[in-house]
């Protein structure tokens, strides 16, 4: 089992470089882009994700955050290097981390403690979740964006096997 998470973390890594990597040859105005029902502009979705991986990383016991959903945006080359190293350093907590550990956090009610592993669930669905966003609003602007499914990722890191034709 532990194989199949680090593989979703390994999904989770390429799904973002591959986001990150399309929206890099976006301009200025394009990041500013935005739709119904998302975070918001592109930027702004990308900022607030990286810093929340960052959180994430923090309460796990990681290093620092170092970008805040607060911060002036940095450009696609920061957000680029900053979740490149976060997307590091999560994978390596996914692969080191106790699950069962439990973490102090503020909850809605107060401070609260649970399970590492629910953090590390919550930072991949966060990803996917906010990614999606990121790709609603280029859809509906009519930019591509290229295929992020799963599938798209077998074969992009050669997992795939095709039978041979005889």
């Amino acid at each position: 089992m532990e194989s199949l998470w680090i593989e979703t973390f390994k999904y989770h890594q390429w799904a973002n470089a591959h986001l990150v990597d399309q929206c890099s040859k976006l301009t200025e105005e394009q990041l500013q882009l935005t739709a119904s029902g998302t975070y918001g502009t592109i930027a702004k979705t990308w900022q607030h994700l990286v810093a929340a991986e960052q959180g994430y990383i923090m309460r796990l016991g990681g290093s620092q955050r170092l970008l805040s959903g607060d911060d002036p945006f940095p450009g696609m080359a920061k957000i680029a290097e900053q979740l490149s190293r976060s997307d590091d350093e999560l994978m390596e907590l996914a692969k080191t981390t106790d699950g069962d550990h439990m973490i102090q956090v503020n909850w809605q009610e107060g401070p609260a403690r649970l399970p590492a592993r629910i953090i590390l669930v919550q930072a991949l669905h966060h990803g996917n979740d906010h990614r999606t966003h990121i790709c609603t609003v280029l859809g509906n602007h009519g930019l591509g964006y290229g295929e992020m499914d799963v599938w798209s990722f077998a074969d992009a890191t050669g997992v795939v096997e095709f039978a041979s034709k005889t």
